[in-house]
């Protein structure tokens, strides 16, 4: 047993298991909003593996494009791609096999809008972020795009339509992934320029970003405000989401005095998955 977890635990780690993660609980609060009510539990499961599988796979192949980056940053010198635990061979096979059986679930059990929404997702993460990030400091726009996808291919399994919902519900998460990122940038800058990364806080300096994370945080009260005014969800959800908000713009402002950007980073990062976390477990509560 020990000698297959060894094996295992490198195609585990290749897959970035806290980013599939977190896209399950956007992609679950996707398919909360468009199910009101309607709640097809099979069907909730069947799709949160298939955005799973690929997901894994678009993080694999993110992997092996950013190999060499990655051997330059403290954070990610140990992947198994960079210690040559696994060959760039046999990691890019494992890649399409979870994409394929990711694709399959989708096509095969969900519906073929999901399936499309997902592809769509998977080549603007692997083909247009994963090159862009270490070209240009939209990079990180880009891969917002990407971010905001599964929470939509969750939406559209339930509901087999592209609506207003899911249009909002997409920008609510690009805009979260903004200042997210940006508390990454800052908290890791000399790995970022290590690695020579155009992020924003090496670019336009840490102030100029500090000012672009109050703007997004902003658009994104605003936008979840939204669901509530076209009637996607209730009450509650416009109570907490503003409250949310509100107290993350209150830490970003707080930003602007601090004489540890580093902490203050850190306190951001923390905060913005405690804002996204709660905002879809409210969801089943107010739709």
């Amino acid at each position: 047993m020990e000698n297959v977890a060894t094996h295992t635990y490198p195609y585990v780690n290749l897959t970035k298991p806290g980013i599939i993660m977190g896209n399950v609980i956007t992609s679950a609060g996707g398919f909360a909003l468009a199910s009101r009510g309607g709640f097809n539990f099979l069907l909730f499961l069947v799709t949160l593996l298939g955005i799973s599988l690929i997901i894994a796979s678009a993080c694999v192949c993110n992997n092996y494009i950013d190999r060499t980056s990655d051997g330059m940053m403290e954070r990610t010198k140990n992947r198994p791609l960079v210690q040559g635990v696994i060959s760039t061979r046999s990691a890019l096979v494992f890649a399409l096999i979870l994409g394929l059986a990711g694709a399959s679930l989708l096509y095969a059990f969900v519906n073929l809008l999901a399936l499309s929404v997902a592809l769509f997702g998977f080549l603007v993460y692997v083909m247009l972020y994963s090159f862009s990030k270490h070209r240009s400091i939209h990079g990180t726009l880009i891969g917002s795009v990407a971010g905001a996808v599964p929470p939509v291919v969750g939406y559209c399994a339930a509901s087999s339509s592209f609506d207003g919902g899911a249009l909002i519900f997409f920008l609510i998460l690009a805009m979260w992934q903004m200042p997210h990122f940006f508390a990454i940038a800052i908290r890791r800058i000399e790995e970022y320029a290590a690695a020579n990364i155009p992020v924003l806080p090496i670019v336009k300096g840490v102030k100029a970003t500090k000012i672009q994370m109050v703007c997004y945080i902003l658009i994104f009260t605003m936008a979840t405000s939204m669901l509530t005014l076209f009637g996607y969800a209730g009450l509650g959800f416009l109570i907490a989401t503003a409250l949310l908000g509100l107290t993350w713009l209150a830490l970003c402002i707080k930003g602007f005095k601090s004489t540890n950007d580093t902490l203050w980073a850190r306190q951001m990062f923390l905060f913005s998955l405690v804002v996204i976390m709660g905002l879809c477990a409210v969801i089943p509560f107010s739709v």
